[in-house]
């Protein structure tokens, strides 16, 4: 049976989501012939129809974009990089939250992982730990899993793998359509001694409440954990995929490093 664009994407999402399309016309409200004929593109679906869809199906801001390209219609939500002067009050909040971190290290981080900015604790405890090496990637994903990047300074590095890889899988059950996280997590297993287990969300080791970080560092073991902030019901794209990780000692030798480094620079 051929499938629309957007009955391709909905199938898709059904799938992710364990919808029939009886489930899925139940949740919305439309018949069950009528999201058949869309999805075989028998019938078009009016733009108000396709964002009932995209509620029930949970889908992020980029994905309803690309549904209602899908259909036929413009996107609804814009994607402005952080810079952009409509964003001024959002970015000096986030820079309000970085700085206010101070002395413990905070960072900005794409929905992909890749690192958009850091405070100067943050640069502080890279140095100490990397001892002025500059680290290999601008990703987190790869900077933790690459042997010759952050790796070798993470004493619990298979617990705190694990607590990432488990991150990488709930992104793509909530986005089944990513294929740039799907990329993400072939080229983590590309890397050494990653447990194939891993490959398998269910079957992954059993996380903890709260992972602590301990890194080894010339000052003695650091440990930190640390906190997500996201914007809540945001329009734009961008302030839909970016996060903000803080991280606080977890014993008070290193929150007395982190403010002696503080006080030497």
């Amino acid at each position: 049976m051929p499938y629309s664009p957007i009955g391709l994407l909905l199938r898709e999402w059904r799938a992710a989501r364990r919808l029939s399309q009886l489930d899925l016309a139940l949740e919305t409200g439309i018949s069950t012939r009528h999201l058949s004929c869309v999805e075989t593109g028998k019938a078009r679906a009016s733009r108000e129809t396709v964002s009932r869809l995209a509620d029930a199906l949970g889908m992020p801001l980029r994905e309803r974009n690309a549904l209602l390209r899908a259909a036929g219609f413009v996107a609804m939500h814009p994607e402005r990089p952080l810079a952009a002067p409509a964003l001024d009050r959002v970015r000096q909040a986030v820079d309000l939250i970085l700085s206010h971190q101070e002395p413990y290290p905070a960072f900005v981080v794409s929905r992909h992982w890749d690192v958009l900015a850091t405070n100067a604790a943050a640069v502080r405890i890279n140095q100490l730990l990397m001892k002025g090496r500059p680290g290999r990637h601008l990703n987190l994903l790869h900077q933790i899993f690459d042997p010759e990047d952050f790796r070798p300074v993470i004493v619990n590095w298979h617990e705190v793998a694990a607590r990432f890889i488990r991150h990488l899988h709930d992104d793509l059950a909530a986005n089944p359509t990513d294929r740039r996280a799907r990329q993400l997590l072939d080229e983590i297993f590309a890397y050494p001694d990653v447990p194939a287990r891993w490959r398998n969300r269910e079957l992954g080791d059993e996380p903890s409440p709260i992972v602590t970080f301990t890194f080894r560092s010339d000052l003695g073991e650091l440990r930190f954990f640390e906190t997500f902030t996201t914007f809540a019901a945001p329009y734009d794209v961008t302030l839909d995929e970016i996060r903000i990780d803080c991280t606080f000692p977890a014993d008070d030798h290193t929150a007395a490093v982190c403010a002696e480094l503080a006080a030497r620079s």
